[in-house]
């Protein structure tokens, strides 16, 4: 059994939270960092958060892709209508964007699995996920590791700029060297 990416749907629940693990900041995340802003995100507590992600998954609109390999759960793409992300739609990072674009806001690939090339594979299954849903336009803002000098694994969940570029995104602006506000037509 190859690679196979599809969304995380509720019979899959069990492989989200293998990818997301019992420590770093998925664990305690559980991608809700860009649903939520500022006293609800800093009141809410791990259990909390997946337990949003538990009702997220169980919903008629899943909220990412899932990749496992040969049946083991190997890594996680978040991604949704912009307006499921408040943080997204409030952020200088995020200007500049399409208003009625889908956008991914991060990848967990546990270590183990890291450095082959799984978050292209994951963004393949985010693209096909989107358009399958009617995205007209997916947006990301990615990580340029040519101008963020040394950068940890934890600060590489938006996916690194050649990914997105890899998979036919263009560059809308930057807020930073390190911060890339990327796009890509799905139609």
């Amino acid at each position: 059994m190859p690679l196979e990416v599809a969304p995380a749907t509720p019979d899959r629940w069990p492989d989200v939270l293998t990818v997301m693990g019992d420590r770093g900041d998925p664990s305690r995340c559980f991608c809700q960092y860009f649903r939520l802003r500022g006293k609800q995100w800093a009141d809410a507590s791990a259990a909390s958060h997946r337990d949003a992600l538990h009702s997220q998954v169980a919903s008629d609109l899943p909220p990412g892709v899932l990749a496992t390999d040969s049946g083991t759960p190997v890594g996680w793409c978040a991604v949704a209508p912009r307006p499921a992300y408040p943080r997204v739609t409030a952020s200088p990072n995020w200007r500049g964007g399409d208003p009625d674009s889908w956008v991914v806001t991060c990848f967990v690939v546990p270590v183990g699995h890291r450095r082959q090339g799984l978050a292209g594979e994951l963004l393949a299954g985010a693209i096909e996920f989107a358009r399958d849903r009617g995205a007209a336009v997916l947006e990301a803002c990615a990580v340029d590791l040519a101008q963020a000098g040394k950068v940890s694994s934890a600060d590489l969940y938006r996916g690194p700029l050649s990914v997105y570029l890899d998979a036919g995104f263009k560059e809308l602006s930057r807020t930073s060297p390190r911060w890339v506000l990327v796009s890509r037509a799905l139609r």
